[in-house]
């Protein structure tokens, strides 16, 4: 569980508000690029399953909200993009490198960890297990 604030107007977002929901948990910075050529497969992956009980949420781990405000104006981020702390970090077993995503179940499980550049055929797949 997380309650963390969001990269655009600080708006505390609950991890309660996603119950139910299939979720890919993505922890990111924008000065990662791997992270920043992620981005659009996960906008597709966002729109193309949101329908149907998905949700990626993405946990920046920089320090600061405004460059990560201006990424998701930049980008046109379409999925909920909240400001990490440490010890949210720390209850996903410690994020030691970025990006590194978790796929998480309706029941609230994570059932895969992605460490690294996820390409969308393989997150595609992995969504459509858990839905």
């Amino acid at each position: 569980p997380f309650s963390l604030p969001t990269a655009i107007d600080g708006t505390v977002i609950s991890s309660e508000a996603y119950r139910g929901r299939a979720m890919l948990i993505t922890f990111f910075a924008t000065w990662c690029p791997p992270c920043i050529q992620e981005i659009p497969a996960l906008k597709a992956v966002q729109a193309r399953y949101a329908a149907q009980g998905f949700s990626v949420v993405a946990l920046a781990v920089d320090e600061g909200g405004n460059p990560v405000a201006q990424l998701v104006h930049k980008a046109a981020i379409n999925y909920p993009v909240l400001l990490s702390d440490q010890p949210t970090r720390n209850s996903f077993g410690g994020v030691a490198t970025i990006p590194t995503s978790f796929l998480v179940n309706r029941a609230g499980h994570v059932v895969k960890k992605y460490p690294g550049l996820v390409p969308r055929s393989l997150l595609e797949r992995d969504i459509e297990s858990v839905l």
